[in-house]
């Protein structure tokens, strides 16, 4: 399908979410609350992650997706393929992610961050994300770097293991 022909869709209505309201998904330790999902835009996702201090994404680069970042709030280190050093984004910055770029982040801060999330297409990532949720919840906590790498990998992103 066309991307005229998805975002003329006649399947597709409007979407409103008041504050708080739509899903919400645990990721590593970061909160995921969706204002929309893939299965709701017929293509991309947006998410506001709720990043604590000290947490974050793991090194990694997705195959189909494309994402952007706007820091609502708080400041993250972010390592992106190609750049000299990591970019430290705070309040107000913008960072778009192509995918095929290894990157990742961590909030650096003592406060809380908050991220607006934008991925496209948004699919694959939203499954994956919630199998990491599901996986949080079966083994109680944060699970282990190689669980959530074969997840991840079943969803054309590799995640990039610290060398030992």
């Amino acid at each position: 399908m066309s991307s005229d022909a998805t975002r003329n869709s006649p399947s597709l209505s409007a979407l409103f979410r008041e504050p708080g309201a739509g899903p919400t998904l645990d990721v590593l330790g970061v909160t995921h609350s969706y204002k929309a999902m893939a299965s709701d835009t017929g293509q991309h996702s947006v998410w506001e992650s709720v990043v604590p201090p000290g947490r974050g994404a793991p090194a990694h680069t997705h195959s189909r997706e494309d994402e952007a970042f706007y820091v609502l709030s708080g400041e993250v280190l972010v390592d992106v393929e190609g750049e000299s050093s990591p970019l430290r984004l705070g309040t107000g910055s913008f960072l778009f992610a192509p995918r095929n770029r290894r990157h990742g982040y961590r909030n650096v801060g003592t406060d809380t961050a908050r991220l607006l999330v934008f991925a496209l297409p948004g699919a694959g990532l939203d499954r994956m994300f919630a199998a990491f949720d599901e996986l949080g919840r079966r083994t109680g906590g944060v699970p282990s770097v190689q669980a959530v790498a074969t997840i991840a990998e079943q969803h054309g992103v590799v995640i990039h293991l610290p060398a030992d």
